[in-house]
């Protein structure tokens, strides 16, 4: 709830007096309702602070405990309060009061530097501990909150943004070349692989999952959290599976409408968001308190396109969940004036580096906006839902059950699912068929055409990026969805982006990304249910169908067949600058800034491919997307050369 900063040197000697405020300065853009700092020997710590929970009112950060020779600065909302009231011996008048530092501080006392490991929630924090002459800091598990930190001779100092560390005395602006090759190179829209690198050379990061302990002898880090697939979870039937679900699951959401001021909630057509509403209005009704739900359209006059089974406009479904769950006061939200286009240069001072989610860009940073104007201090949301909540892919379950011998279910279940999605079981054999052995396709096929590429092929070659892809990737193409699931939760990098952009909008507009679906205690319960809950009688996503009986209509709760599909409209909303994006994109082939980092030659090829009069369905053709990924950087490139 806060944009942190701090200088510590090392070796305890004086700071510069003027270190400490020069950073707080930069983060001034910010609204704030308290800003603070604190200072001791050869440490400087600083807060502006926004305060979202109850219990933040009026909460002092930074925090020094001189009983407990501790300090903390601290930008956390943390979950699991009730269940650390215990083990921390909370006496029971003070736990609605006490706010989430200081039971962070506490958790430190008690657990030292495996706090961490019992915190459930967003939290970025440092922690002076006076006895130890120790800096001790963390970053929740998947990274929804950032922290970067810079090292100058003997002296570290760390900060929730970027800016601020480019701000003071020989703070480096140089790029780096290894997160920039890693960015261009890959096609996914997840952040680099190395968590430790930011786009600039003189500032890192520290990674999701990792906590940083900073003293005398040096600094070194800690992976406090690794991801293992938890036991199996066993239990007599359907009927407990569905109940354990809502109890795990509607904890989890009510922990996350903890705040003084109004609840919002992104709203699409679809389960995730639809089942995050649904318990908490259902709670903010038992509060006497309404629900904001933002939910983004096409423009008027976009007339969409053929794509499969895909809904992009998905306002019948949207209103069907408003009218069953109730206590809902809706916004409907098309932004006829915004384009992908024209929010690159705002987006570029948000993120502070280069960014890959352009065709969304335009109606994300625009709900925020709406959110804030309504008062909201968190915006609920179920981004990472389809591998907790929903998952159930049921033409990978089929293959699982050819993999493993299970003729009889296989055969039931592949019958099922023809039957309610109204397909030809020929055809679906077929599909399960290359689900089987998903190598198999690629070696009948013969050598697939090389992708075409953002990145230049001499700066590949010299920052060997590709061979870098290649081991992260591992063997991909043998791989079946439930490899990539659990590789999901294990590899952190694919989350990094979604905690970049939320930190960084939640202090621009002052309100919190809060997602119930990414709750560990929501994960592992997931990962612990049988698969053969998740698919069933030729269901797909069974088991979050079932639970939410009552709780959604059921022309979304029961709907197979129709997905929704956000930001087609984004080439109609261009038209207007269309020969002002073309012509942007001929000055960024030939400028010489982008001639060692680009592909010049395949970029060419792209642009001619474009048109003067783009069909709406490019948005999702491959060119528009390695066109405008290499105008974003081309922006950012501008701004730091």
């Amino acid at each position: 709830m806060s944009a942190i900063a701090g200088i510590y040197s090392m070796q305890h000697g004086p700071l510069d007096p003027e270190l400490g405020p020069r950073l707080m300065q930069q983060l001034q853009r910010y609204p704030a309702d308290d800003a603070r700092a604190w200072r001791a020997e050869g440490l400087f710590l600083g807060c502006r602070s926004q305060w979202i929970t109850p219990q933040s009112r009026n909460e002092i950060l930074p925090y020094y405990d001189s009983e407990r020779g501790l300090a903390i600065v601290a930008d956390a909302i943390i979950d699991n309060r009730s269940e650390l009231f215990g083990q921390l011996q909370v006496v029971r008048e003070d736990r609605d009061s006490i706010p989430d530092s200081l039971l962070i501080l506490l958790a430190y006392e008690k657990w030292g530097g495996e706090a961490p490991v019992h915190l459930v929630g967003d939290f970025a924090f440092m922690i002076w501990d006076a006895r130890k002459r120790t800096l001790f800091g963390a970053r929740d598990f998947s990274g929804n909150r950032t922290l970067y930190f810079r090292r100058s001779g003997r002296e570290f100092s760390f900060c929730t943004v970027i800016h601020p560390l480019l701000a003071l005395p020989d703070g480096q602006q140089g790029l780096n070349e290894g997160w920039i090759s890693e960015y261009l190179a890959s096609q996914a829209r997840n952040d680099v692989a190395d968590m430790f690198s930011t786009v600039y050379q003189g500032v890192e990061q520290l990674p999701p999952s990792h906590s940083v302990t900073v003293s005398a002898k040096g600094v070194s880090f800690s992976q406090y959290y690794t991801f293992r697939t938890p036991p199996p979870l066993r239990l007599r039937g359907n009927g407990e599976y569905e109940e354990a679900f809502r109890e795990v699951f509607g904890q989890a959401v009510r922990d996350r409408l903890r705040t003084h001021l109004a609840v919002g909630a992104n709203l699409s057509g679809g389960l995730d968001s639809g089942s995050v509403v649904s318990f908490a209005a259902e709670e903010l009704r038992r509060r006497g308190k309404p629900l904001f739900t933002f939910s983004s359209y096409p423009l008027d006059n976009f007339t969409g396109f053929k794509l499969g089974q895909r809904v992009t406009d998905e306002r019948p479904y949207i209103q069907e969940t408003i009218d069953h769950v109730g206590n809902i006061q809706p916004s409907f939200l098309n932004f006829p004036d915004r384009s992908p286009y024209g929010e690159i240069d705002e987006w570029l001072d948000i993120m502070e580096m280069p960014y890959k989610f352009i065709e969304n860009s335009y109606w994300l940073k625009g709900i925020y906006e709406q959110a804030q104007m309504k008062g909201a201090g968190v915006l609920l949301s179920g981004q990472r839902g389809n591998w907790s909540i929903s998952w159930g892919p049921a033409l990978d379950y089929q293959a699982k059950l050819l993999r493993e011998f299970h003729w009889i279910s296989f055969y039931r279940e592949n019958k099922l699912y023809s039957r309610s999605m109204g397909a030809s079981r020929k055809k679906m054999l077929k599909i399960v068929g290359r689900k089987v052995f998903p190598g198999l396709g690629q070696l009948i096929s013969g050598k697939q055409e090389a992708p075409l590429e953002l990145i230049h092929p001499e700066f590949a070659r010299r920052t060997g990026v590709q061979e870098k892809l290649r081991e992260l990737e591992g063997v991909a193409s043998s791989q079946t969805v439930y490899d990539i699931r659990r590789q999901h939760f294990q590899q952190p990098h694919i989350w990094n982006v979604n905690g970049t952009a939320a930190t960084k909008l939640s202090l621009k507009y002052r309100v919190w990304d809060r997602d119930p679906t990414n709750d560990l205690r929501v994960i592992n319960f997931c990962l612990s249910v049988p698969e053969g809950q998740y698919v069933q009688n030729g269901v797909d996503r069974s088991l979050i169908r079932r639970a939410m009986e009552g709780r959604l209509p059921d022309k979304v709760r029961l709907n197979q067949t129709r997905r929704g599909i956000q930001g087609a409209d984004g080439i109609t909303r261009m038209l207007p600058q269309w020969q002002m994006f073309l012509q942007e994109l001929r000055e960024m082939l030939q400028d010489p800034r982008t001639s060692s980092y680009l592909n010049h030659a395949g970029l060419a090829g792209c642009l001619d491919r474009l048109g003067s009069e783009p069909a709406p369905l490019l948005i999702f053709n491959t060119d528009f997307r390695l066109l405008t990924r290499g105008l974003v950087f081309y922006r950012f490139l501008k701004r730091v050369t």
